[in-house]
């Protein structure tokens, strides 16, 4: 058994998450929004968010290495170009746009606290762990990666 045999999946957590983010507008005040303004906000950050996540998901294919997150000591290749370039997570970078999303399209700004919880979540949960992993399996080559790309943006 390894660190992430008892993490909750990443996209599993996030539909929880937008689950709890939907049943919240029945209790919080309205944020007011307008919706042109809501759902033009939702539009760009649910592009935004595929745009991170698909291309991630295809280098990762790729290279052949595995994409599931709860299984990273399957992970053969070190994926450093592409979007990987530009973030070390751009999944969970486009999970959380997504989310954020989400939020703007339920016109309500307490929902922003969703993403922020997936962000905190994942963090703690899911990437320290990764990392840990990650550089116990591809030493100074990932230490050197991390030094040239940021966590999250």
């Amino acid at each position: 058994m390894t660190v992430l045999d008892h993490r909750i999946p990443p996209p599993l957590l996030a539909l929880v998450i937008a689950l709890l983010m939907w049943l919240s507008t029945r209790w919080l005040p309205d944020g007011g929004l307008p919706p042109l303004l809501r759902n033009g906000a939702a539009l760009l950050l649910l592009v935004a968010g595929v745009s991170f996540s698909l291309p991630a998901v295809r280098s990762f294919r790729r290279a052949g290495t595995t994409v599931n997150p709860v299984r990273i000591e399957n992970a053969s290749e070190l994926v450093t170009g592409g979007m990987y370039a530009i973030s070390r997570n751009p999944m969970y970078v486009g999970v959380t746009l997504v989310l954020c999303a989400v939020a703007f399209l339920l016109g309500n700004l307490w929902t922003l606290a969703g993403p922020i919880a997936f962000v905190a979540y994942i963090t703690r949960f899911q990437i320290i762990p990764e990392e840990k992993l990650l550089t116990a399996k591809f030493g100074e080559t990932y230490r050197e990666y991390c030094r040239r790309v940021r966590r999250w943006l």
